[in-house]
């Protein structure tokens, strides 16, 4: 049940806990409803009953005489559970609870608001809040101001969602001066309900919202949101403010992803993968928001500049290609018309300077010579004031000429008074205007980047043939010794199991044992320590490389034994791992670490020791599609090395995409795994593969168990029993 059509197209709406008293919540509703001019029928609840705002107060829901659609309630909140169930004998299925002192006040509050949705739920309710500003629909037809802010709504193609009642209510007050206005708000609040993937879902084929805004402290359920916000960002943008930037649960990762990871990387990862455009700030989430309530999504990225001052035009050009957009090729066709008219010293390169003493009239002919422009994708007109000229003249000039062709996007940069601005807020605009080139650079590339996203494949989670059932017995081994970290050697084994290319090599638990494997891979070789106890071998002087000779490894094997006894690790060392040497100077990592909230991380990036130094690495949630994987391997700075750079062989892009995807599909097939490293993924400088030389897997203990569990009853691990089939 997702349909919110009771709560924001209501008939009639019943104000439970309408008041006469000034200054109060229930006689704020009250106002505003009615200021807004209110579509439908209002019904005041009072316990008192007489006249509330001229109209006749009830004394309880049950005394209404006709059908309510929405219930406002902002009763105490010892009442609220009473008026929901009053509310449902009445039939009224939307609820809007403004009253504050459920979760946000403690255990007694959670314990409440747990009730109030399940009250909800039994009673086939949808409810927003509680702890909320109220909900917003400002189409003619319906003219609903539900909440308490000061100014009443300004008319727009906005949907905005914000979980904090105040933050909403401010910005409801400034919607004039910022040129911009709602069709929708939502007040989640406490969200017990109605989130913010409720409102995208409803809002996903709501004609009268074209771009979502989010404000969002916490995200309730990542993949549903991520599934949601996948499908619908593909139809009309969604701009999200998420707040909570600071890391959590890295500070105790032993893994190096898990150390670079964060909760806010998570959030980022999932917004990216969402198609969800993030900004940092209010200013910024209003200025994108006005970029797309006025231009729609180009054709490309090439982008003109006409400007009356060379140097503005200049410093938009660096800001154009800063975000990686083309400067548009003026056709010579569109410079011989701009010569036509343009005085001799007027420059119809891009950027067109049409130079200081430019009229109105060189404004309106270049933007429309410049608009029809095949080359051109998005245009900035930029204007300082000279000779009198005055910006409100050429800002109506300018908005004249875009009337006419509305199909490609113009933003104006007016590097004038705050007054121009003040007045532009009084009037109908259909283009964004800002003071500086830069804003309008950051614009254009918000409009590319939903152009992209919206071109870009849907992509695919493949599933590879893989040995489960190595897999789980290694993990078994591993658990039923109360080991949460895998060896070095389980830790590669599984990732074999999974079809991850690594080193070949073999165990050995003795020095002939060493010997013979040396000689079998031949030399040059690896020796790496493999030790229940120590994760972190290089610390303790456990990997030697580039052994050439069957000397030297017996010498080496010896020197291993006596560093590890002098430390005292000698009792939980397993064997030592011989592996082949790969010879390659590009390293890099991948990995995954489990953020509690979003659940597994994807990590790729330059590795080696300098993973936690240069931290060139990108996240993604799991599930990878062959999409994300793509994207993650040509997001990092080091993907230069690896397409060869200096004469190095290519690397196979394709066989890393797929390593990245067969750790996705382990970390799905078995959730419980906490951390994984590949450190390093090296690039081999004869073949191009991606080679696993070392691993790390880490488990969450008690939840390997429990999935891994014998299904008999017997609680024996390695139970072989048929009834289970283990």
């Amino acid at each position: 049940m997702s349909n919110l059509d009771k709560i924001m197209k209501p008939k009639s709406i019943a104000v439970i806990g309408a008041s006469t008293k000034e200054h109060t919540i229930g006689s704020d509703i009250m106002k505003r409803l009615q200021e807004y001019k209110f579509n439908g029928k209002i019904y005041p609840v009072n316990p008192k009953g007489g006249i509330i705002e001229g109209l006749q107060a009830y004394t309880s829901v049950g005394e209404i005489p006709d059908e309510v659609d929405l219930a406002i309630i902002v009763v105490n909140a010892r009442f609220v559970l009473d008026t929901i169930d009053q509310c449902h004998a009445k039939g009224i299925e939307g609820l809007c609870i403004i009253t504050a002192g459920f979760k946000e006040t403690g255990k007694e509050g959670a314990e409440a608001e747990k009730q109030l949705l399940a009250k909800v739920r039994e009673y086939g309710m949808r409810c927003v809040g509680p702890n909320c500003l109220g909900v917003v629909n400002t189409h003619p037809d319906i003219r609903m101001d539900g909440c308490f802010a000061e100014s009443l709504p300004e008319r727009g193609n906005i949907g905005f969602v914000s979980q904090s009642g105040a933050l909403g209510g401010g910005i409801l007050n400034i919607l004039k001066d910022l040129n911009l206005g709602f069709a929708q708000f939502i007040s989640i609040g406490n969200q017990a309900d109605v989130n913010a993937e409720t409102a995208i879902e409803y809002w996903e084929n709501e004609d009268d919202v074209q771009q979502i805004l989010l404000y969002m402290e916490s995200i309730q359920n990542p993949s549903n949101f991520r599934r949601l916000a996948s499908r619908v960002t593909k139809k009309k943008p969604i701009l999200a403010l998420k707040s909570g930037r600071s890391a959590a649960g890295a500070s105790a990762a032993s893994s190096h992803t898990g150390s670079l990871a964060g909760a806010d990387k998570a959030a980022a990862a999932l917004l990216n993968q969402s198609g969800v455009i993030r900004e940092f700030s209010l200013e910024n989430l209003f200025a994108t928001a006005k970029v797309f309530a006025n231009c729609p999504i180009p054709k490309g990225d090439r982008v003109a500049i006409i400007t009356n001052s060379g140097g503005p035009g200049i410093m938009a050009t660096d800001a154009v290609c800063e975000y990686g957009m083309q400067m548009a090729k003026i056709s010579d066709a569109t410079k011989d018309k701009l010569r036509s008219f343009l005085p001799s010293a007027a420059s119809v390169k891009n950027p067109i300077d049409m130079i200081a003493s430019a009229p109105i009239e060189h404004y309106k002919q270049t933007l429309e010579t410049v608009i029809a422009d095949e080359n051109v994708d998005m245009i900035m007109v930029i204007y300082l004031p000279f000779l009198g000229l005055k910006d409100i003249d050429v800002a109506k000039a300018v908005m004249e000429i875009k009337a006419q062709y509305p199909h490609k996007p113009v933003i104006g940069v007016f590097m004038t008074t705050n007054e121009f601005f003040s007045k532009l807020s009084d009037m109908e605009v259909n283009m964004p205007f800002f003071m500086y080139a830069e804003q309008a650079a950051d614009g254009f590339n918000r409009l590319n980047q939903q152009r992209k996203w919206q071109e870009r494949p849907e992509g695919k989670i493949p599933c590879y043939d893989v040995d489960r059932e190595k897999v789980e017995n290694i993990i078994r081994k591993s658990i039923s010794e109360g080991r949460a970290q895998l060896t070095t050697l389980e830790s590669i084994d599984v990732l074999q199991a999974y079809g991850i290319r690594a080193c070949k090599y073999g165990l050995a638990t003795n020095e002939e044992e060493v010997v013979n494997l040396g000689n079998s891979i031949g030399y040059p070789v690896v020796m790496k320590m493999t030790s229940k106890t120590t994760s972190h071998k290089t610390d303790v002087g456990g990997v030697v490389v580039n052994i050439k000779s069957e000397e030297q490894l017996r010498r080496e094997y010896k020197g291993l034994l006596e560093r590890l006894e002098a430390k005292g690790l000698l009792d939980g060392l397993e064997g030592v791992i011989i592996q082949e040497m790969v010879k390659g100077s590009r390293e890099m990592v991948c990995g995954i670490a489990t953020d509690p909230q979003y659940g597994p991380m994807m990590m790729f990036g330059l590795g080696g020791v300098f993973v936690e130094v240069m931290k060139d690495v990108t996240f993604r949630i799991a599930p990878l599609t062959d999409v994300d994987a793509e994207e993650m391997i040509k997001s990092v700075k080091a993907y230069k090395l690896l397409e060869g750079a200096r004469g190095t062989k290519p690397a196979q892009i394709n066989q890393i995409q797929e390593t990245l995807l067969r750790l996705s599909q382990l970390v799905s097939d078995y959730k419980f795994i906490d951390e994984l490293d590949i450190n390093p993924l090296l690039i081999s400088e004869t073949t191009g593969e991606g080679i696993a030389v070392d691993g790390r897997i880490k488990v969450r203990l008690e939840e390997a168990k429990e999935a891994l569990s014998c299904n008999c009853g017997c609680g024996e691990l390695n139970c072989t029993c048929t009834s289970c089939g283990k």
